[in-house]
């Protein structure tokens, strides 16, 4: 059994939760959030989409299946810290090669236990989501509450550059429809199910030109998850309202607000997000309702959308934002939640057969 360290979580607002430190020591800094989903806190770790963010998980018992080399959606975690109420340090598990305190070590993550979950997760629901710094070196409230405020914002910060790839990758040689993948972030588990569609998958930086991607002939383009403000990448917007009409194009989670945007719309933060893989959406096209996995912490404004050229497919039963659009016209739609899930339930899935149906019309 490791040492305890005590640790601290401080919020811009002033609020100070103690507890203990996990993984590395130090500091990490970023918005903190709030996830609802029971298991996944491997995918939950990997998914770049949380790239400036600390993730309070709700359910209170994390890391007791350790950690595998199989459930990652990335090269590595992307989380700036992480919050739980208590971390096993008994894992159990077949596949697991490590624990989950080790794993983050490795990656100088640091982690804070011991601490009422339950009320820094209400904490966020009415006051929002803000600001925060763990801590081990420093414990001093007021410096700490000065490190939170002084830190960067989402809001405006372009993180896609970040975490998009570099250069041009084939994921999958093999397939009959040729798909070209807009990097924003994107999850590995969406470049699986597109090769389980048999598709051909080539992934390209964010900040690639629209001429480009033309050259590389595809049959559909798909715009990926990703983290920060959506409004902070115009030359990602731009390269896709130059795609538009041109080939089937699908968006998910932020593809979903870059495709509202090249449509001209608008996009917003929200107060706390959605985080977790246990969110009603409702298909509006047939009234079926799907559980489904989200990651956003922005979304697109309905009212700024033109409703003679966009059809809204889904919606959220939560709050009655929107989840989900389509072109009147064009080979075009979009969800905000993610219907490759990990983790989550694969209610969604079929929305990568939509896709492929699209392209061969």
């Amino acid at each position: 059994m490791d040492k305890l360290v005590k640790a601290k979580i401080v919020l811009e607002d002033g609020s100070v939760f103690k507890g203990y430190s996990f993984g590395s020591n130090g500091y990490g800094v970023g918005e903190v959030v709030f996830n609802t989903s029971m298991a996944g806190y491997q995918e939950i770790l990997t998914d770049p989409s949380y790239s400036g963010q600390i993730v309070t998980m709700t359910y209170p018992h994390i890391g007791n299946y350790g950690i595998n080399f199989d459930d990652v959606e990335s090269s590595k975690p992307f989380v700036n810290g992480l919050v739980v109420k208590e971390c096993s340090r008994i894992t159990s598990n077949w596949r697991s090669k490590k624990g989950l305190s080790e794993y983050l070590k490795e990656n100088n993550i640091i982690g804070i236990e011991g601490i009422d979950t339950r009320a820094l997760t209400r904490h966020i629901r009415l006051k929002g989501e803000m600001r925060a710094v763990i801590s081990t070196d420093e414990l001093d409230d007021e410096q700490l509450i000065l490190k939170a405020r002084n830190s960067l914002s989402l809001i405006g910060r372009d993180l896609v550059s970040e975490v998009t790839s570099k250069e041009i990758y084939c994921f999958s040689e093999q397939g009959r429809y040729k798909i070209v993948v807009i990097d924003c972030g994107v999850k590995a588990n969406i470049l699986r199910e597109l090769k389980g569609h048999d598709c051909n998958v080539l992934v390209v930086p964010a900040n690639i030109d629209y001429a480009e991607i033309l050259k590389l002939n595809p049959d559909g383009i798909l715009i990926s998850n990703g983290p920060g403000d959506p409004s902070a990448v115009p030359y990602v917007v731009d390269t896709v309202r130059k795609l538009l009409g041109k080939l089937p194009v699908f968006g998910i989670c932020f593809g979903h607000q870059i495709l509202a945007q090249a449509l001209g719309g608008k996009t917003y933060k929200l107060k706390f997000g959605h985080h977790g893989g246990n969110h009603p959406v409702k298909d509006l096209r047939d009234g079926k309702v799907y559980i489904t996995s989200q990651n956003h912490g922005f979304c697109v404004d309905i009212e700024s959308l033109n409703k003679s050229d966009i059809e809204l497919t889904h919606i959220n039963l939560n709050d009655n934002t929107l989840e989900g659009l389509r072109h009147k016209n064009l080979q075009i739609f979009s969800v905000q939640f993610h219907p490759e899930a990990k983790p989550g339930p694969n209610d969604a899935k079929y929305l990568f057969k939509e896709f492929i149906l699209m392209m061969n019309k």
